[in-house]
């Protein structure tokens, strides 16, 4: 599935991933490939991102995420609030 996370600066991720895990305003939840459309608030925390290629560049993006030392293909971004939707296999987050 395609994610992008937007802040209101910049672009800070785009790009395939395998699974989704947010700061939810009634707890943390994850979402992952075909998940029902889905709208949502999101309070302080860290996005855990499971990149489909461990390979994935995102040295652009550096500053906004930084990769879990235990695995290479998760990355994690802590955010203040924000929003995010996912419909098609598309997820949009609108970041603090």
């Amino acid at each position: 599935m395609w994610l992008e996370v937007i802040t209101p600066e910049k672009k800070v991720f785009e790009g395939e991933v395998d699974a989704v895990r947010f700061p939810g305003i009634d707890g943390a939840f994850q979402v992952l490939k075909n998940h029902a459309p889905i709208i949502s608030s999101l309070t302080e925390g860290i996005v855990k991102v499971d990149l489909s290629n461990h390979e994935t560049d995102f040295d652009e993006f550096s500053g906004s995420f930084e990769p879990d030392s235990s695995n290479s293909r998760v990355i994690r971004m802590t955010i203040k609030g924000g929003v995010m939707e996912m419909q098609n296999d598309k997820i949009i987050v609108l970041a603090d």
